[in-house]
């Protein structure tokens, strides 16, 4: 199946820090690629894999499973290993859910996280119904590009696969109930403005993960895809700090 532009998995091989980049559900790596070059340009290892199903078309993204995405996940972070001494996981929305997942259960050790609008539930109760009629619906339409900046493209589908998403809804219930598993320095970015990942869900992470040193930072000019919004900047260079002084 052709990919679509800009889906096409990234890697850069740099110095001895090393750098996972994860894009969102239903999107591609194209929301995180300028992300993870500014890592890479900065002289670092990164890597940034297409998840299974992704950066094709949704019906391909129904046929998997978030144990596929996280076996992704875990081949680039290992990846990753064979070549830096210290990890440093980071992703968008549920890319970020994901390398909680990893900092949770993974037999490599993470150096840190960095989390940008990272999802763990929804408040959606008509969400919530859909999924209950993912046997009789394939898909439902999805608000792609949640993006305040104009022009920019995530890359992503414009429907929800109802069976992947059932499934998400299970990577998030197991991440939740291993989060007194996370003791990694983490970075959390919240845009204030959000029409995808409710507030709560960084409150809920907050006030659940077992790191000493978290540090929010509020993002108050982009929506949900911030990687690709007028707060970009400010994720690229504070990640690249953060990322750094963990490795350290």
């Amino acid at each position: 199946m052709p990919l679509n532009p800009g889906a096409e998995p990234y890697t850069a091989e740099g110095d001895d820090l090393g750098v996972l980049v994860l894009h969102d559900f239903a999107g591609s790596p194209a929301a995180v690629k300028p992300w993870a070059r500014h890592l890479a340009n900065a002289g670092h290892t990164v890597a940034t894999p297409r998840l299974p199903g992704h950066g094709t078309r949704w019906q391909d993204l129904n046929a998997t499973t978030w144990q596929d995405w996280v076996q992704e996940a875990e081949r680039s972070l290992d990846w990753l290993n064979r070549r830096c001494g210290a990890l440093v996981v980071m992703g968008l929305s549920n890319g970020a859910t994901i390398g909680l997942r990893l900092a949770e259960r993974s037999s490599i050790p993470v150096a840190g996280i960095v989390a940008v609008n990272p999802v763990v539930h929804t408040e959606r109760r008509e969400q919530r119904a859909l999924l209950s009629a993912r046997r009789f619906i394939a898909s439902v339409p999805r608000r792609a590009n949640d993006i305040k900046r104009p022009g920019a493209d995530e890359g992503g589908y414009d429907r929800i696969p109802l069976r992947a998403a059932h499934s998400l809804t299970l990577l998030w219930a197991d991440v939740k109930t291993n989060i007194h598993r996370v003791q990694q320095p983490m970075l959390i970015y919240r845009s204030a403005d959000d029409h995808v990942v409710e507030p709560s869900n960084t409150t809920w992470l907050l006030a659940n993960a077992a790191s000493d040193d978290v540090v929010e930072v509020m993002l108050e000019n982009s929506f949900n895809v911030a990687t690709l919004d007028n707060d970009a900047e400010e994720i690229f260079t504070g990640s690249l700090q953060f990322a750094e002084r963990v490795a350290a």
